[in-house]
């Protein structure tokens, strides 16, 4: 399905001229003040995870493979990758650790995820938006610090390090932006 560059997205699947399929990481469109608007993409090709940036005008085309998003949930990993298992039929599937990325920290058992399959196999991955997870360690907040200028370092649950506000203790449960491991909220438990 033909569609134009600005509208591709992070985590669609699309085929690029050489005919294989690359995943989006990201995609962002320039509009300079003179000339022609364009959109970068980066783009991981899915058969041997090589990385690469194409840049297209906005109003160019480009082909988006059909994929099938099905929800899974994850249920472990091991040496030889990540399980999930279809909710509806009960399959369950291997997803590599480089269809994952950066984004495996935050896999927890039972999580309800979004994969992206295309001929029976997974080339992508959505986590839910939040996670809510511990914070194991951080500094003990500085008398007069400003609740609202200042960030500390905090090492996760998961290991993933985050900046956190200087009154989160360590045993605090936080809530954290998958997309980026960024600090939400205190958790409300």
């Amino acid at each position: 399905m033909k569609v134009i560059a600005s509208s591709v997205r992070k985590g669609n699947i699309i085929e690029h001229e050489d005919g294989q399929l690359y995943a989006v990481l990201s995609a962002e469109s320039f509009h300079p003040g003179k000339g022609t608007p364009t959109t970068q993409i980066d783009m991981r090709r899915i058969s041997d995870g090589v990385k690469t940036q194409v840049r297209y005008k906005t109003t160019e085309q480009v082909e988006r493979a059909f994929v099938e998003d099905m929800n899974f949930s994850y249920l472990y990993s091991d040496g030889d990758g990540n399980h999930f298992m279809n909710e509806a039929t009960f399959d369950q599937v291997m997803v590599p650790d480089d269809v994952l990325g950066d984004q495996k920290v935050f896999l927890q058992e039972g999580m309800k995820v979004m994969l992206s399959m295309f001929n029976g196999v997974a080339v992508s991955i959505q986590l839910p938006q939040r996670v809510t997870l511990e914070i194991t360690e951080t500094e003990p907040a500085m008398k007069g610090q400003t609740a609202s200028s200042s960030f500390k370092p905090a090492i996760l649950s998961n290991g993933a390090r985050t900046m956190v506000p200087p009154h989160i203790q360590v045993g605090t449960r936080v809530v954290i932006q998958t997309e980026d491991g960024s600090y939400v909220e205190r958790a409300k438990d």
